[in-house]
């Protein structure tokens, strides 16, 4: 490339193409997402989050006998080493969970001799076992640092119940099984996202998938992406009443602060995922007397979209799904990549299977032909 030709620069590398994939796609015009040409809506209705993994990793949606022989090596795949919950146990008492996650994904990837083969048979096991361990390290990674005994996976449960299950230490109630299952089938994967795009250009250095999805989880804790949901919640805290939210959004917008859970730089008509927690929302606000919160949302929604035309994201509906499930806000991150691991694991295999290593140039704007001087004559 010549020093004259002139390549335009998008902040953010908004509407630049990195890649090519099969995995999945948000088609905007039409408010849809797609996971391997299925759309969302139907898998939300129809799955468990075992047959949309299976789905994200294989390619094609699961038969009986195969599902069911995927979800046992799931089940086989929960409970984490030994040296893993000794590595969880030596960190620091309340420090960040997704901190502890890139640990526990690290000694992880210690224990694995076979971290560096990169073959596709040997990533899809690799896949297994993290999506496996993953809710384990987000459920009891937690229990530990809070000073509490990790609670042993139940083989009997599904992925997202048995998640509960361990957090709680108590079988769910159904409505919070379904639930938990449908936001890991929304979270499960979103084309490249930040922490995706993270994951594949770390893959592309031929680094193992564990480093991959440490490097992932680094870029899910940031407020812009996997933190927007907890900045969400903490928002709903301080309005505090339905009377309040109208003119505490308001305010912010007065302010020009940003507001977490609202717009998507891919859709741009409201997110399809939003739309479909939406009735959960509700329900659990029903069924757990948070009516309150169920108000302030549907205000703070109203008041969005008449003054900036923008719509609820995946996050704000998820945020207050959780929080009236009883689940800590300090786990709501750490929870989209207990989800999100799938799609992170189906993006590091595809570009291991065929790969070139990520390098984009930057555009210089610094200074040019500046004279040398010798540090004696520096002043």
């Amino acid at each position: 490339m010549s020093d004259k030709e002139i390549i335009p620069y998008r902040p953010g590398l908004e509407g630049v193409t990195a890649g090519i994939s099969a995995i999945s796609d948000v088609i905007a015009a039409e408010n849809r997402l797609i996971y391997r040409g299925y759309d969302i809506r139907d898998l939300a209705q129809h799955c468990e989050f075992e047959e949309v993994a299976y789905l994200l990793l294989m390619g094609t949606l699961p038969t009986r006998a195969q599902l069911e022989s995927f979800k046992a090596e799931l089940v086989a795949n929960r409970e984490l080493p030994a040296e893993v919950y000794a590595v969880l146990r030596a960190l620091p008492r309340q420090g960040n969970l997704m901190a502890a996650l890139q640990a526990g994904v690290a000694a992880l990837g210690m224990l694995d001799p076979h971290a560096d083969d990169h073959s596709h048979e040997a990533n899809l096991k690799k896949a297994i076992r993290l999506i496996a361990s993953m809710a384990t390290l987000v459920a009891n990674g937690y229990r530990i640092l809070q000073g509490q005994e990790p609670v042993q996976p139940n083989p009997r449960l599904g992925h997202a119940a048995n998640f509960l299950y361990m957090l709680f230490d108590r079988e769910p109630e159904p409505l919070h099984a379904q639930v938990m299952n449908l936001t890991f089938i929304l979270y499960a994967e979103h084309g490249y996202n930040a922490s995706t795009f993270t994951a594949r250009v770390i893959a592309s250095t031929l680094a193992d998938m564990y480093s991959a999805v440490v490097g992932a989880i680094g870029a899910l804790r940031g407020a812009l992406h996997g933190g927007a949901n907890e900045a969400a919640m903490e928002a709903i805290l301080e309005i505090g009443t339905p009377e309040r939210a109208e003119a505490w959004v308001m305010e912010k917008l007065a302010q020009k602060a940003r507001i977490m859970g609202f717009g998507h730089r891919e859709y741009k008509t409201g997110d399809i995922r939003a739309v479909i927690l939406k009735d959960y929302v509700r329900q659990l606000a029903e069924q757990t007397g948070h009516t309150d919160l169920y108000q302030i949302q549907e205000t703070m929604e109203r008041v969005m979209l008449r003054e900036k035309n923008l719509y609820p994201n995946v996050d704000f509906p998820a945020a207050a799904i959780y929080y009236m499930m009883g689940i800590p806000i300090p786990l709501y991150t750490p929870i989209f990549a207990a989800a999100r691991i799938v799609g992170w694991s189906a993006h590091i295999i595809e570009q291991h299977d065929n790969n070139r290593l990520i390098r984009p140039r930057s555009d210089y704007n610094g200074p040019r032909d500046l004279k040398f001087v010798p540090i004696d004559q520096r002043g």
